[in-house]
């Protein structure tokens, strides 16, 4: 289904990305004041605050609840930044609309489940208000966009995406791995859908920051949502992965922002050679499926299983080291290989199944 999208309209300097910026959580009025201060001081535009924080585990901070959105109104007054903050369920936004919240978003862990998403999209039928959606916890591109799907089903036009990075058990530098792939398939899909970055969730640390924000610019997204605090040590959630607004605002300072589009001569040339290997790519995939199709038929004459396991890891081995020797990364070679050997055998399953 399409999504009827209108602009944004948010506030932007036209020099830097569009950025929405504060603590983890609103913790006491003092701590939101200052570092919304500070925040504005820099040039900021829009301040974010948690107010319902559920935990993984119970005991910890859970937020202040309806009580810090009076805060979050003082920022507004006080700074002209807008101000935002996540809703989990109808009560929340009805009470954010209550306070004069501008901006909601939806988090990973209610993006995942549709019952959730559906009661708030309900609960935001005939208001104008910009929505994010972040991605599920889990890398599921149809979760994230029916969610989309569900928001903008209720009348919500000014709607954006936020990545936020995947939950994954192999986890060894990010706190979510950022699966760039995904947003890519998402903007592909919808062009016109804004995708902000979430540095902050995606690295889990502050000294990844930085080179998570480049990446984000480089490949093309909207914006960034950014975890500020103004004594991130002593921040009583997610305290490792907030910066200072005086750091975010040298990051922010040091982001090369490229041009999204090229059409020089030169680049439409290696275009297309590009287009050209890929022709011989699936010309060379048909005939090696071909020569599948043949093995399927003289296993099935011999009464041969399909499945080789000693024959698959040999292809995968060698041809992970042939990829190395031409600069190809051997997940990138596996991962390929694995698909291609997938495809072979429901070729032969079809042969032997005649």
């Amino acid at each position: 289904m399409d999504l009827k999208l209108k602009p944004l309209a948010l506030p932007s300097d036209n020099v830097r990305p569009f950025v929405i910026s504060g603590p983890c959580s609103a913790e006491t009025e003092e701590q939101v004041m200052t570092t919304a201060l500070q925040l504005a001081m820099k040039g900021c535009h829009i301040f974010r605050a948690g107010v319902w924080k559920p935990r993984t585990k119970p005991g910890g901070f859970e937020g202040n609840g309806e009580k810090a959105l009076p805060w979050l109104e003082r920022v507004k007054k006080e700074t002209g930044m807008l101000i935002a903050t996540e809703v989990a369920t109808p009560e929340h936004v009805e009470l954010c609309l209550k306070h004069g919240i501008d901006i909601l978003w939806v988090g990973a862990r209610t993006t995942a489940n549709p019952f959730a998403v559906q009661a708030i999209a309900d609960a935001l039928k005939g208001v104008d208000i910009p929505v994010f959606v972040k991605n599920p916890v889990n890398p599921d591109i149809e979760l994230w966009v029916g969610a989309l799907e569900r928001i903008n089903g209720a009348g919500v036009e000014r709607l954006g995406a936020i990545h936020r990075g995947f939950s994954s058990i192999d986890n060894k530098i990010y706190r979510n791995l950022p699966m760039w792939q995904l947003p890519i398939e998402l903007k592909r899909r919808y062009p016109d859908l804004p995708i902000v970055n979430d540095p902050s969730h995606i690295g889990g640390r502050r000294d990844l920051i930085a080179p998570l924000c480049q990446q984000a610019m480089d490949l093309g997204m909207d914006g960034l949502i950014v975890e500020s605090h103004c004594d991130p040590d002593r921040a009583w959630s997610d305290a490792k992965q907030q910066v200072t607004p005086e750091v975010l605002d040298f990051i922010l300072d040091k982001l090369v922002i490229r041009q999204e589009v090229s059409t020089t001569e030169s680049i439409n040339a290696m275009r297309k050679q590009i287009d050209e290997y890929d022709d011989q790519l699936i010309d060379i995939l048909g005939k090696r499926m071909k020569v599948c199709r043949e093995i399927g038929q003289y296993k099935k004459n011999h009464d041969m299983t399909i499945l080789q396991t000693q024959r698959y890891t040999e292809i995968l081995d060698k041809r992970g080291a042939q990829g190395s020797l031409v600069g190809i990364s051997p997940d990138c070679v596996k991962a390929i290989f694995e698909h291609i050997h997938e495809e072979s055998v429901q070729q032969q399953m079809r042969i032997i199944n005649e």
